[in-house]
């Protein structure tokens, strides 16, 4: 299983307020471990590749998750609680 972060840049050069809530919730319960990609969307630079990430998968909000499991279709998740049930309490 490969999971990828991506996380916001905003146009005035801040991470996105709930990219920040889920990135502090990733670190007080330990789960960072789990990740094994962080990109990053910036706004200012529609070829970064959490940018390039988000249009591949259609997604308009941040962050989210893209899992991908061999043999199976990348799952996107765009809440942090989902994706927490879903695919690490597995």
């Amino acid at each position: 299983m490969h999971i990828t972060l991506v996380k916001k840049i905003l146009a005035d050069g801040s991470l996105c307020a709930k990219c920040n809530d889920v990135e502090q919730k990733i670190k007080e319960n330990d789960q960072g471990k789990y990740l094994d990609e962080i990109l990053i969307a910036d706004e200012r630079d529609a070829q970064s590749p959490g940018m390039q990430l988000a249009q591949r998968f259609n997604v308009q909000r941040a962050p989210f998750f893209v899992v991908e499991e061999e043999g199976k279709e990348p799952e996107v998740y765009t809440v942090y609680f989902k994706f927490v049930k879903e695919v690490l309490n597995r």
